[in-house]
């Protein structure tokens, strides 16, 4: 930690100053960055400072450091189990337009990293670029083909200078969560290395160039959808040529009005793709701000940079309708099931007051048609319950939950009257009908059967090394108490199975000994007036329905 600082003094200073500047005293005495204590006086005007307040000065000072506090802010503002409302609403106002960067450096970059001259290269490349940011800048250019395309360029030196950042932002983090409760909770430094692995993906245009080729192969047989098409042979990691997209920006009303197109038609094909990529492919473009869409002609719709992506396996968006569709139809039950089942909820909560709260929100909800229902309002709402009772939510959640707030108000700006929850209702049904269908049941079942077999095979192993370490007194305990747990209730729950597997298998033998043997005396096996053929029958046929109840309901006997 000190060798840290000792290495980055001057950024270190720099980010002090910038927070005593702005009124943050008191946070940088209590993670010890400054070796004067804080009067009493302005400890306590400290407490006073509304939420709306901190929000604007913290905005002021992540805008001042530059690209990596600037995405950290706009990061953090879709946080909201993490970042009251107020603040958060600040932090969605940063923006990261800065002054471009000359002509020489872009010609020095694209020269080194393509390995030849800009004349060679490209037939001809325009010197003013079409838009800068804080990482990279774009400028328009044709190849010698002759198809125009876009080129964008790293800013120079950006990633020592995020590095140096990301290290002393993982100082800061560790510092807060040895000296502030609520930081260690929330497990801040992981939440930092959360947003490093973001940023450092950002970094790299060969990942974008790949994002954009994943997304481009979900509409490869939609033609009202366009994604710009990469140029591999002019891409590196700090340089991306991609084809050149000409249209209106989705939020240019007047422009859409003046030119005839349908805004309706529009914002059904942009609710459409987003949500085919969320609840279908489980791939989807995580920054959708008007900037990065784009209206073509004959309403066609083209999505740009790809840097920031959305991930969500099977499950999550599964559990992710489930909330929705639960928080609709007022069933609280199913809704908090759904929120354990992504493993959010932790041992402390208190679930009375959480139980309350939920059901509170339920009901607020509750029987409201779908083509009522804001989504944005709807999420936030969920999102602060969950803030309230310091429950985390997992990172690709938070992704979704940012993309579809900002889909919402694009469409809202479109078409006031479209609704994204009724659009989204026949996803949500669909996944439901996937998740239980047979055919998805067994190939669960038959992965859930082979992680078993596989754990099982590795029991003598272990056992044996086990015994082998006691003979030798060289025991020592190196798995946790929530390890060992785990062990023994998979090892219990596939015991519980095999054995009522063996039951049931044995039963059905005794049993169709029993028929044949009937069979051949052509006589009825009665016991005691008791007739044990049916009784028998009747048993099995138990036995099996519950077997596949069970594997149906949850997988587990």
């Amino acid at each position: 930690m000190l060798g840290k600082r000792i290495k980055h003094a001057g950024r270190y200073q720099e980010i002090v100053n910038a927070f005593l500047r702005n009124g943050f005293s008191y946070f940088v005495y209590r993670l010890g960055l400054s070796n004067h204590s804080l009067p009493k006086k302005q400890q306590e005007l400290q407490k006073l400072v509304n939420k709306q307040t901190i929000g604007v000065k913290l905005r002021t000072i992540l805008q001042g450091l530059g690209p990596t506090f600037i995405k950290l802010g706009q990061i953090a503002s879709t946080r909201r189990d993490l970042i009251p409302k107020e603040i958060a609403l600040e932090l969605e106002l940063l923006q990261d337009h800065v002054v471009s960067f000359p002509f020489e450096q872009v010609r020095e970059i694209i020269e080194g990293e393509l390995g030849d001259t800009l004349e060679n290269l490209f037939q001809d490349f325009n010197e003013t670029p079409l838009a800068s940011a804080s990482i990279g800048q774009v400028h328009s250019a044709h190849l010698k083909t002759g198809e125009q395309v876009a080129v964008k360029i790293q800013r120079p030196d950006i990633v020592p200078i995020v590095e140096t950042d990301l290290e002393i932002l993982d100082d800061f983090a560790r510092g807060m969560e040895s000296k502030i409760a609520w930081a260690k909770t929330y497990e801040i430094r992981k939440r930092i290395n959360e947003f490093a692995k973001t940023l450092r993906a950002e970094l790299d245009y060969y990942i974008e160039g790949r994002n954009c080729e994943r997304i481009a192969k979900q509409f490869h047989s939609q033609p009202e959808i366009h994604i710009p098409h990469v140029h591999w042979k002019y891409t590196t990691k700090k340089v991306l040529t991609m084809d050149f997209v000409e249209g209106i920006k989705v939020n240019n009303l007047e422009r859409l009005e003046a030119e005839g197109y349908d805004r309706r038609l529009i914002a059904d094909r942009i609710t459409q793709s987003m949500l085919h990529q969320i609840f279908i492919e489980g791939f989807f473009h995580g920054d959708p701000h008007p900037g990065n869409i784009y209206v073509l002609p004959e309403n066609r719709i083209a999505y740009l940079d790809f840097g920031m992506v959305g991930r969500l396996n099977d499950d999550t968006k599964f559990h992710f309708a489930s909330m929705i569709i639960h928080l609709q139809r007022g069933n609280t039950d199913g809704l908090i099931k759904a929120i354990s089942a992504m493993g959010m909820l932790p041992i402390e909560t208190d679930m009375t007051s959480f139980y309350n709260e939920i059901d509170t929100l339920v009901m607020k909800y509750y029987d409201v048609s779908f083509s009522k229902l804001r989504l944005g309002e709807t999420i936030n709402d969920l999102l602060a319950v969950i803030y309230h009772h310091r429950i985390q939510i997992p990172s690709d959640l938070t992704v979704l939950a940012k993309t579809l707030i900002v889909l919402e108000a694009i469409i809202e700006n479109l078409d006031p009257e479209y609704s994204i929850m009724k659009a989204a209702e026949p996803f949500g049904e669909k996944l439901f009908l996937l998740r239980y269908e047979p055919t998805t049941i067994l190939k669960k079942s038959w992965r859930h059967w082979v992680e078993n077999a596989q754990f099982l095979s590795q029991v003598p192993k272990s056992l044996k090394e086990l015994a082998n370490t006691i003979q030798q007194g060289n025991l020592n305990f190196k798995i946790s108490v929530p390890e060992l747990q785990l062990f023994l209730q998979r090892l219990d729950k596939i015991s519980n199975r095999l054995a009522f597997s063996i039951t049931f298998l044995a039963f059905s033998f005794l049993m169709v000994g029993l028929i044949i043997g009937s069979a051949i005396a052509d006589q009825a096996n009665i016991l005691w007036q008791i007739p044990v053929i049916e009784i028998g029958s009747i048993v099995a046929t138990l036995m099996f329905l519950f077997i596949v109840y069970s594997i149906f309901k949850s997988g587990r006997l």
